[in-house]
């Protein structure tokens, strides 16, 4: 109050309750708590998707499919994705981007040109071979999954035009190969690729075929082969245009380097195998006790907000089942409070939620 008992604007201001502000503090919650389980439905469906397309094709793709394998019901199905389309292409956009830092990331690092493109080949292909029903939607599928799938594969590999066609501007010779050699590489290797994914599935044509030579009497075909194997034949064949027939040569010659330090992304969210729906009031608990080790029934319902301790108790126990959630002093004397903690699988789940 100012001097002559005029009051400040701050002062005629209604300052908020304590009361109003946990009531916006526990709308915030429940907003962020909503955004976080439609983000939870939107990755098991991506990566039931995924699953789907490597079993019946892009082509025999139907929301029913994707749905019965989610756990998630069509109604919310709807609610993020247009249709099967547009499900497709936000798997493929999101497989393409994953692989593609990777590959860069190889490819960027200091050293000639013929090294930083067998890093990144090699990377490529190892990472294929981690997740054969990603590397089928990338490779295979996108083919048969109409036009904006072959614009997009169009547009997603030109940065690997730009960095083969490296090799040709910075040639010392002026009898270089056409501007044209990268795409056409660029097409063999996925067609190397194509067929060689194509043999790995069981009942395809190439794999009756070397069934039939083996009940013939052939030599029975060797174990499935790894894409990773093919490495220093398509780099002969990646090198030959650009740096002649030796360079070509050694290339096809070099062993074939083991990674064990790679860092491997796994594609197949932890989400996608849960055998149950996750909720706002699933992923309540989960947070709470990530934020809180240790905590009792009680404490989680409390951070949670469920104060039903029976409902609390069932779905801990169901959590448990699932491998998600462990009660670290399970051996303690009866009647003592619990323990809950994340297990492995639990951190896995909470980090890529988090992550989305």
């Amino acid at each position: 109050m100012r001097a002559g008992g005029q009051a400040t604007v701050q002062e005629l201001e209604p300052r908020p309750s304590r009361a109003a502000g946990e009531e916006r503090s526990a709308g915030h919650e429940r907003s962020v708590g909503r955004e976080r389980v439609a983000d939870i439905q939107r990755a098991r469906m991506l990566a039931a998707l995924v699953e789907v397309v490597s079993e019946h094709g892009a082509a025999r793709l139907t929301v029913s499919h994707v749905v019965a394998r989610s756990g998630v019901s069509r109604r919310t199905f709807y609610e993020l994705f247009e249709d099967g389309n547009d499900c497709f292409m936000v798997a493929l956009d999101r497989e393409a981007t994953r692989i593609g830092r990777a590959v860069a990331s190889a490819y960027e690092q200091p050293g000639p040109w013929r090294a930083r493109v067998r890093a990144a080949l090699t990377v490529l292909l190892e990472l294929l071979d981690d997740d054969p029903d990603v590397a089928r939607l990338l490779v295979v599928e996108s083919l048969a999954a109409g036009p904006r799938a072959l614009a997009y594969r169009e547009r997603a590999l030109g940065p690997v035009l730009a960095a083969l066609d490296e090799a040709r501007v910075e040639s010392k010779r002026g009898d270089g190969p056409p501007p044209l050699t990268a795409a056409s590489i660029v097409g063999g290797v996925l067609a190397v690729l194509h067929s060689s994914l194509l043999a790995q599935r069981p009942g395809s044509e190439i794999a009756r075929t070397g069934s039939e030579r083996t009940r013939a009497g052939a030599p029975r075909p060797a174990e499935r082969r790894r894409l990773v194997e093919l490495t220093s034949s398509l780099m002969s064949m990646i090198v030959l245009p650009y740096q002649g027939q030796a360079a070509a040569q050694r290339e096809l010659q070099r062993p074939i380097a083991s990674r064990p330090d790679l860092p491997r992304e796994r594609f197949k969210s932890p989400l996608g195998g849960l055998d149950m729906r996750l909720t706002y009031r699933t992923v309540r608990v989960l947070s709470a006790i990530a934020r809180h080790p240790a905590c009792s029934n009680r404490q989680v319902g409390k951070a949670a907000g469920i104060d039903d301790q029976g409902q609390m108790s069932k779905l801990l126990a169901r959590l448990q089942r699932l491998g998600l959630v462990d009660n670290a002093d399970a051996g303690s004397a009866r009647g003592a409070p619990n323990a809950w903690v994340l297990t492995t699988r639990g951190e896995s789940v909470m980090a890529s939620i988090d992550e989305r």
